[in-house]
This record gives structure tokens, sequence and C-alpha cells, in this order.
């Protein structure tokens, strides 16, 4: 097991339908009331997917509250929309979903991916250049209990060899952010659910910023 290097991060992801825009800013600014938010993935709703000229408004107004700001899996798009950059969904592809994104966005801005339970494209994206490494669950995955030990020892493997940041995807309760930040992983990603509003964010995340908390180096 890892020493942890700096204090575990949060990250969100959230799903953005049409006429959601506003809403969702809301919620990150009702979330950073309870919380440090270092990131939020943007994850467009694939039925009803928030229009482009809304989706900029979004991310500008997340941005506002200087939190860093993903659209997952659309490199175009992020451009488009100004976002700080992209987040890579685990895929067979995943080098060559990289390869693409960087040449479209080049190095000013984030291009994330996340590996799955692949080793070999973790190291072999890290060589290529990605800003972080995320290792998460599918939802498909029906072993999660499985599949949650085979994340906590990849983000331990990784933060005890590499230095490029590592985000554990797919955190669903407190104490699975509390190993996994014991385990040396740079950031936490909770997905926030569809329905969520400002006044429920505090109930969710609350447990989360205590667990963080527990785990945070001392000064």
């Amino acid at each position: 097991m890892s020493e942890r290097r700096v204090s575990t991060q949060l990250l969100l992801a959230l799903a953005a339908k049409a006429g959601q825009g506003d809403d969702l800013v809301r919620v990150i600014a009702a979330a950073l009331k309870v919380v440090p938010i270092a990131t939020v993935v943007i994850e467009l709703d694939a039925n009803a997917p928030l229009a482009t000229p809304d989706l900029a408004a979004c991310v500008a107004g997340i941005q506002n509250l200087r939190v860093a700001t993903l659209i997952a899996g659309d490199a175009a798009l992020a451009r488009i929309v100004k976002a700080d950059g992209v987040h890579l969904p685990a895929s067979k592809a995943a080098p060559a979903a990289y390869s693409d994104a960087r040449e479209s966005l080049g190095g000013r801005f984030i291009v994330g991916v996340d590996v799955g339970r692949t080793r070999h494209d973790a190291m072999q994206l890290g060589e290529a250049g990605a800003d972080y490494i995320a290792f998460g669950i599918p939802a498909f995955v029906e072993d999660r209990a499985t599949a949650t030990n085979r994340r906590l020892d990849l983000v331990a493997w990784w933060a005890e060899i590499f230095e490029i940041p590592c985000v554990a995807f797919d955190v669903e309760t407190p104490e699975e952010a509390r190993a996994l930040t014991n385990a040396g992983a740079d950031f936490v990603s909770v997905r926030l659910p569809a329905a969520i509003s400002p006044d429920g964010i505090a109930t969710l995340l609350t447990p989360y910023a205590h667990a963080l908390a527990m785990t945070a180096p001392a000064t």
C-alpha cells in the first residue's frame, strides 16, 4: 500500500439532460458548500442531450465557480463549448481515442482516460501524455465486489509507481472513497443521481466529505 502523496480531491460526474443547464450549475454551487470539488465531468444524456448553447452556458457557469469542467467522450464538443478538456470513458480503443482527442485539443486542454482494469493501457497512455489515468467499474459489471477490490489494487499499484494523477471512478460509498484515498488515489469520482437537487446535495456528499477529511495527511 502506497503512502499518500497529496490530499485526495473529489470529482463529480453528472448527466446533462435537455433543460437542466442552470440546475446543474446550482447543484455544483450547493456541493461546494459541503466539500471542495476539483473537477466536474459532464455526461450528455443520450436520449435527451443538453443543447450545445445551453451546455456552453452550463460549462461557463461551473467554471465561474472555479471548478474545472470536462466533457465525457467528445473532444470536439469540449472544444466547442470551451470546456477545460475531455474525459474518455473506458473502451478497447482507449489508446486510439486518446490520440485522436489529443490531436483535436492539443496540449492546452485536459485529456484523461478511464482504462478500466487494463494495466497495459494505463502505462501506454501514461507514457503518451494523458493528464490522468482513471480506473472505473462499468455499469454492466455484475460482480461489483470483485471489481471494487480490483480497482483498489490498481489504484495502489499506480500510486506506488507513477506520478501521473490517478482517478478512481464509479465510487459508490464513502467507505470505498476512504479505502481508495488510503490506497493513493489523487481523485475519487462520485456520480450524482440524475434527479439530484441543490437541496439534496448536502445529504449525499457530507459522508464523502467526512471520508476524505479522515484520510487527509497531517499538515
